[in-house]
């Protein structure tokens, strides 16, 4: 079987609107894909204003923007459509949204983007609050990507994103682990905003400075990093108890992003030495790595330097999985949804069982 689809993400660094329109292939319970299109739709100031204010709106005013930022969603894809001439060709639209509220241990997730307003502005089938079901099972709600990882990009022992949070996802055969390690570019941009950039281009401020040690040690010393898995991240760690903390360290923008890539690399490196240490076998493991912080490069290399101690092979991959491996998962998700099969593991986000998540929305007429 051949499913087209649409995967939308929206990540807390805030960066704009991922869309990706894949081919999807099944034979035998083996899936192949092929990105055909893709984009990022970078949002307006006045967006990343909304989004990053909505936690602190009434209840009415968060409901009102959960609707206009469906409709403007859908609009979105109208655009990607009518751009890359996709009419008639999209089977459904899977849309993650952008997370606001995320509160597992009560059972609560939130992700803005109404999938009603989105279907009525397509007038396509739309699969929205991907993270609901899992988390009212009493499930992390997240990672939920490493089902696309299993199923699309097999050929490696460790999967990391590294976006406004990092996440990690072991593919152990008999268990297989995913759960968020530490804010990522959230923080390393915030951080940078204060000296007029979106972000650190390739991570040279960061490596221009110097190491707070002080500061490393309290970082690495945070309470969540004790915790065992599965677990997740909201955005407020890194806003609220993060970034707050290098900012009252004093210093300067360069020292503090240089402290904060090397807690990164120090937390993702952490993370991988306790599972290389499980393994009885010796043979050199494979890490894929996505998100925007591949493209940071001194992170890359201060994340490769000290992996290299652990026999694990860095490998960043071709340009469009960096910036759209979510979306292309999204887009999954969507996928399974509509086959009625199992789209998140049990294993990964500590949920009572599998789950077919997702809320179906019909655009089209009968």
């Amino acid at each position: 079987m051949i499913y087209r689809a649409i995967g939308l993400m929206s990540g807390s660094s805030l960066d704009g609107l991922d869309i990706a329109f894949v081919e999807f292939q099944e034979q035998g319970g083996k899936w192949s894909y092929e990105i055909l299109q893709a984009d990022c739709y970078a949002y307006t100031n006045e967006w990343v204003a909304k989004l990053r204010d909505a936690i602190n709106l009434s209840a009415r005013d968060y409901q009102l923007l959960h609707a206009e930022y469906g409709h403007y969603t859908g609009q979105q894809i109208n655009k990607f459509i009518e751009e890359h001439q996709l009419h008639y060709k999209v089977a459904v639209i899977a849309s993650h949204g952008h997370t606001t509220f995320h509160i597992p241990d009560k059972k609560m997730t939130a992700q803005l983007g109404d999938g009603a307003a989105i279907a009525a502005e397509t007038q396509l089938p739309v699969v929205s609050d991907l993270r609901a079901l899992d988390v009212a099972f009493g499930g992390q709600g997240a990672p939920i990507v490493p089902i696309g990882e299993k199923m699309l990009l097999g050929n490696y022992d460790f999967f990391l994103n590294i976006g406004g949070i990092a996440n990690i996802s072991y593919n152990n055969p008999d268990d297989y682990t995913a759960f968020d390690i530490c804010p990522a570019n959230r923080v390393l941009n915030m951080l940078v905003n204060e000296l007029g950039k979106e972000y650190d281009d390739g991570g040279q401020i960061a490596a221009s400075g110097k190491i707070n040690d002080t500061l490393l040690e309290q970082l690495n010393a945070l309470h969540y990093y004790t915790l065992p898995h599965p677990k997740s991240l909201a955005n407020d760690f890194g806003t609220d108890i993060v970034y707050p903390m290098i900012k009252g360290s004093g210093g300067n923008t360069a020292d503090a992003l240089r402290t904060y890539t090397e807690h990164i690399a120090l937390q993702i490196s952490k993370v991988i030495a306790v599972f290389t240490n499980s393994k009885l076998e010796t043979h050199k493991s494979k890490l894929l790595i996505t998100g925007g912080g591949a493209f940071n490069t001194f992170l890359i290399q201060r994340l490769t330097e000290q992996l290299k101690e652990l026999n694990i092979e860095v490998k960043v991959p071709d340009i469009n999985l960096i910036n759209y491996k979510e979306a292309l998962i999204m887009a999954f998700i969507g996928v399974l949804r509509w086959r009625q099969e199992n789209n998140v593991f049990s294993s990964v986000t500590g949920a009572a069982r599998d789950s077919i998540g997702g809320a179906l929305w019909t655009g089209q007429e009968a």
